[in-house]
C-alpha cells in the first residue's frame, strides 16, 4: 500500500520541476513564444487534416500542451496535435463522425492515466530502432498523401477507401486543373520560404512566412482557394462529452488504438528531448499520465487526443527551453492567437496549411537514416521495411505489432544460433579409453527455439560410454531448455551412456531441480562443480568397463 502511495505521488508535479527557473525564465519564454509560432500553422493544419476543423487543432494544442507541460514527465516536452496522431483520428471521423473525437481523446486518457498508474512506461524501450522508424517512414508517407485530396478539393474518385494512396490518386484523376494550379503554387511557396528561409537565418519562422505570402496574395488577387473559414475568439466550456453506452462500446476499440499511439509517440518524444537538453531525464510512468490527463482535458474542450511532438520539442531544447514554463508559454502564444487574431487566421487557405504539413511529412523521412538501417542486417532492413509497409497499407499499431514480430523472430533465430554444442578435448595426459568420453561444452542461450537441436546434437553422439556436460557457460535457460537437457540425460542413460553434469549455475540449479533434469542422472554425485573431480570420475567407469569386458562379463558400473 505504501509503495502504490509513493508511486501515485511520484506521477504529480512538484517544485523540483522548474529548478532553475529564476535563471532561464528569459530563454524560456522566448522558447515558448518561438515554438508557439511554428506550432500555430501545424495546429491548425492537423486539425483540418484530421477532419475535425482547424478549431480543435488550436484547442487541443493550447489546453493539452499547458496540461501536459505541467503534469508530464519530462522537462521540455512540448505536446499537441501531431502528424501521427492525425494518421489515426482520420478513419474515426470518417466512421463515427466528428462528434466521436472529443469522447475518444476522453477514452483514450483514461486510459493513458490507467498505463501510468500500472508503471507500463518503460515498455517503449522494448521496441526496436528498425520498428521506430520504419513507423516515421510510414507516418511520413501517410501524411503527405493525405494532403493530396485537400489540394485538389475533389474527393469523389476513392473517397469511400481507406487507403490514403487510393483516395489521393482519386482525387487527382478528378481534380479542377484551375484550382489545383492555384494550390500547387501555394504549396510551391510555402515550401520554398520553408527550405530556404532558415539556411538565411535560422531564427525565420519559414512556415508563418510562406502562410503570410499566400494569405496576402489570395487576400490581393482573387483566387478559388478555399480558406480556413471562422474561428472561435474564445476557447468554449468544457464540459463531459455525451456518455452513451453503445457509442463507448463503438470506440472503445479506436480509444485503445489512439492511446497507444499517444503512449508510444509520446515516450519516444521524451526520449529524445532528454538526450538533446541537460535538463534531466524523464519519467516515463508521470509521462504517460499528464498526456492522460492533456488528452482528457482536450476531449473536455472539443478538441482531440495529444501527444508529444518531437519536431516542437526538438525547437524548443533548440531555442534554449530548460523548465515546463517553455511548453506552457507556448500554449499561451496560441491562446493570444485565438483571442486577437482569429478573424485573420480564418483567412489562411487551406493549400497554404497542405503545403506546411507536406514539407514536415518529408523531414519526416530521414534518407541518411533510413539508408542506414537498410546497410545493418537483413534483419533490421526486413523490420524497417515491412513496419514502413504495413503503416501506410493497414494501420499503425498493426505496424507496430508486426514490425516487434519480425524483430522477435530474427531475434530469436539469432539467439537459437548462437546456441552451440562443442565436443572439446580432454584435459592432462591422455589415458587409454579416453576415446570413451565426450567431453560437451553447451555455449550461448539455452531456451525453447534451440532446445530441440541440441538434444539431437548430443544423443547424436556414438561410441562413447560416459558424456560430461559442461553448463557453465549457458547463459540463459528457460524450462524448454532444461526439460530438454533432462530427455537429453534420459535417452543417453537408456543408451547405458553415464551421463556427468558439471558446472551448473546457482540461478539455474533451481528451476533444473524443478524441471527434473537433476532428477534424471543415475546418482546424484554424477553433479561435479570441478572438470577435474569429473574426468576422474568418467575415467573411473570406462576403466571398469574395461577390465569387465576383458573378463568377458558384463560390466557391471557401480551408481557412485
Amino acid at each position: 500500500m505504501a509503495a502504490s502511495s509513493t508511486h501515485v505521488l511520484a506521477l504529480l508535479p512538484r517544485r523540483r520541476d522548474y529548478r532553475g527557473l529564476r535563471h532561464s525564465w528569459r530563454s524560456d519564454l522566448l522558447a515558448g513564444l518561438t515554438v508557439g509560432i511554428v506550432a500555430l500553422p501545424l495546429a491548425l493544419g492537423f486539425g483540418i487534416s484530421s477532419g475535425a476543423g482547424a478549431e480543435a487543432g488550436l484547442i487541443t494544442a493550447i489546453v493539452a500542451g499547458l496540461v501536459a507541460a505541467v503534469f508530464g514527465g519530462s522537462n521540455t516536452q512540448v505536446s499537441g496535435p501531431t502528424g501521427a496522431m492525425v494518421v489515426v483520428l482520420a478513419p474515426i471521423v470518417a466512421s463515427h463522425g466528428v462528434a466521436a473525437v472529443a469522447l475518444v481523446s476522453v477514452l483514450a486518457g483514461l486510459l493513458l492515466l490507467g498505463a501510468g498508474l500500472l508503471r507500463l512506461g518503460r515498455a517503449v524501450s522494448f521496441i526496436p530502432w528498425p520498428v521506430i522508424e520504419g513507423f516515421t517512414v510510414g507516418i511520413g508517407v501517410i501524411i503527405f498523401l493525405q494532403q493530396v485530396p485537400a489540394l485538389t478539393r475533389s474527393e469523389e474518385h476513392g473517397a469511400g477507401h481507406t487507403n490514403v494512396a487510393v483516395r489521393a490518386v482519386g482525387s487527382v484523376l478528378s481534380a479542377d486543373p484551375v484550382y489545383l494550379a492555384w494550390a500547387v503554387g501555394s504549396v510551391a511557396v510555402v515550401a520554398a520560404c520553408m527550405v530556404l528561409l532558415p539556411r538565411i537565418h535560422p531564427a525565420v519562422p519559414g512556415s508563418l512566412v510562406g502562410i503570410t505570402v499566400v494569405t496576402v496574395a489570395a487576400l490581393s488577387v482573387p483566387t478559388p482557394l478555399a480558406v480556413i473559414g471562422e474561428l472561435p475568439d474564445a476557447l468554449p466550456a468544457p464540459s463531459l462529452p455525451a456518455l452513451d453506452r453503445e457509442v463507448v462500446a463503438g470506440l472503445l476499440l479506436p480509444a485503445v488504438t489512439v492511446a497507444a499511439l499517444a503512449g508510444i509517440e509520446s515516450l519516444l518524444s521524451a526520449r529524445v528531448a532528454a538526450s538533446m537538453s541537460g535538463t534531466g531525464t524523464y519519467e516515463p510512468d508521470r509521462e504517460l499520465t499528464g498526456q492522460g490527463l492533456a488528452s482528457v482535458a482536450a476531449g473536455m474542450f472539443g478538441g482531440m487526443p495529444a501527444t508529444g511532438a518531437i519536431a516542437r520539442t526538438a525547437v524548443a531544447v533548440r531555442s534554449g527551453a530548460r523548465t515546463r514554463l517553455a511548453a506552457a508559454s507556448h500554449a499561451a502564444v496560441l491562446l493570444l492567437v485565438v483571442v486577437a487574431v482569429a478573424d485573420p487566421v480564418g483567412h489562411i487557405p487551406l493549400a497554404a496549411l497542405s503545403g506546411v504539413l507536406m514539407v514536415t511529412a518529408l523531414r519526416m523521412i530521414d534518407l541518411r537514416t533510413s539508408w542506414s538501417v537498410l546497410r545493418s542486417t537483413r534483419a533490421d532492413a526486413t523490420a524497417f521495411v515491412v513496419t514502413a509497409v504495413v503503416t501506410v497499407s493497414v494501420d499503425l499499431i498493426v505496424a507496430v505489432l508486426i514490425g516487434l514480430a519480425v524483430a522477435g523472430v530474427f531475434a530469436l533465430r539469432g539467439l537459437a544460433r548462437a546456441s552451440t554444442v562443442q565436443r572439446e578435448e580432454l584435459p592432462g595426459p591422455p589415458q587409454p579409453d579416453d576415446h570413451r568420453i565426450a567431453l560437451l561444452r553447451l555455449d550461448g542461450p539455452l531456451f525453447f527455439a534451440p532446445a530441440d537441436r541440441v538434444l539431437e546434437d548430443i544423443t547424436a553422439l556414438r561410441s562413447v560410454s560416459v558424456v560430461i556436460l559442461r553448463l557453465s557457460r549457458v547463459q540463459l535457460l528457460d524450462a524448454t531448455g532444461a526439460r530438454a537437457l533432462a530427455e537429453t540425460i534420459q535417452r543417453l542413460e537408456a543408451q547405458d551412456v553415464t551421463v556427468l553434469v558439471k558446472g551448473v549455475r546457482e540461478d539455474h540449479a533451481p528451476l533444473l531441480r524443478r524441471v527434473g533434469t537433476l532428477g534424471a542422472l543415475r546418482h546424484r554425485n554424477h553433479l561435479f562443480t570441478d572438470l577435474t573431480e569429473a574426468l576422474a570420475h568418467a575415467r573411473s567407469h570406462t576403466t571398469r568397463e574395461r577390465a569387465g569386458t576383458a573378463a568377458g562379463t558384463v560390466p557391471q558400473v557401480p551408481h557412485t
